[in-house]
């Protein structure tokens, strides 16, 4: 049986074939930036918790076709590398941004380029980190010919690469420095999920069976009546409860475990946990509602190689409308972390956007 939702896997991809001209969704390595005049300021991209900056993690390619504003329509991930800054059920160290253009626009051809031999991306108008690919407003204060997000990787870059060949006649772009601070870089490529047909019960059946379990324990004298249970009777429940969900997390995935990210906008998440967040805010720009999108799957992290990253899965939430601003800019969404191991209420609104 196929469903509504389209389901991302990682393959390898020539570098040149992933640049902003080619639209197309990847994983790692520095972003293609969609729109080239207004790419976001380092402010916007530190970590809200030890407010160094966060790397690219991927961006997904998301047209609406309804809506001729959104003929290219890309949204990126980034997050923190430190470790410490990973908390349960917090997203604070996430940032999400959207970027939309029409067909006829001052960057792309109206016409898709032709992909039968390597070609040069479409370059931004504003320098951009030697290090990450975002924004680099600094300059080396010495030979002036390479730019930086911040201090952060200024310093970085020094020590790895830039002192041996400051004040050379030329300094050679090397796409491949600093790679021990950037993901391993891949193809995100999708196709229709297909799962086998089975007796599917509805969220409000769901509910329903679970309370009729509840009860059961309760005149089976197992544990009490809500307001008489204790709280470890109550922790108890929670974890059956968690345990449910993570159960039915895994039998859906287990038909395609490859899978690094589920797309269904206006659908609901794969939640793997009884924990979500109890409002999703409304868009900032617009103030009208968000939407769901797309989520990262935990399989994602076997391919990032790095010990610091760790999430369950990244439900990202859009702008129903799509809405935009007068010159493009990027705009801010908004994403929750749900993590496996805690019932602990998270505090949604403290999350990044």
């Amino acid at each position: 049986m196929e469903t509504a939702v389209d389901l991302g896997f990682l393959e390898p991809c020539e570098e040149w074939l992933l640049a902003n001209k080619f639209f197309r969704s990847k994983v790692g390595g520095k972003p293609a930036w969609l729109e080239l005049k207004n790419i976001p300021i380092p402010k916007d991209l530190l970590c809200d918790g030890c407010e160094e900056p966060c790397i690219f993690l991927c961006q997904v390619y998301a047209p609406l076709e309804d809506q001729e504003k959104c003929f290219h329509r890309m949204l990126y991930l980034f997050v923190c590398s430190n470790a410490s800054c990973y908390q349960v059920n917090q997203s604070k160290n996430i940032k999400v941004l959207r970027s939309q253009l029409p067909r006829s626009n001052d960057h792309y051809d109206f016409d898709p380029p032709k992909e039968d031999k390597p070609s040069e991306p479409v370059p931004s108008p504003v320098p951009l980190c030697v290090v990450c690919g975002c924004r680099g407003p600094q300059q080396c204060s010495k030979c002036r010919k390479v730019n930086y997000c911040g201090v952060v990787h200024q310093r970085l870059d020094w020590k790895q690469n830039h002192k041996a060949v400051c004040g050379a006649t030329t300094i050679v772009d090397n796409k491949n420095q600093n790679s021990n601070i950037l993901f391993p870089q891949y193809e995100i490529v999708t196709e229709p999920e297909e799962i086998e047909q089975t007796t599917k019960l509805t969220e409000e059946e769901n509910v329903k069976k679970q309370m009729e379990e509840y009860d059961k324990l309760v005149e089976q004298g197992k544990i009490g009546e809500l307001s008489e249970v204790s709280e470890s009777e109550m922790d108890t429940y929670a974890e059956q409860l968690e345990d449910k969900h993570f159960e039915k997390f895994k039998q859906r995935v287990a038909f395609d475990p490859d899978q690094v990210l589920r797309y269904d906008r206006k659908g609901k998440p794969l939640w793997l946990s009884p924990i979500v967040p109890s409002e999703i805010p409304d868009c900032e720009l617009c103030h009208g509602p968000r939407v769901f999108e797309f989520q990262i799957m935990p399989q994602l992290l076997n391919s990032l190689k790095n010990e610091n990253i760790d999430w369950g899965t990244l439900a990202i939430f859009t702008c129903e409308q799509s809405c935009s601003t007068p010159d493009n800019c990027y705009i801010k969404e908004y994403v929750f972390k749900q993590d496996v191991i805690s019932t602990e209420q998270p505090k949604p609104l403290e999350t990044s956007t």
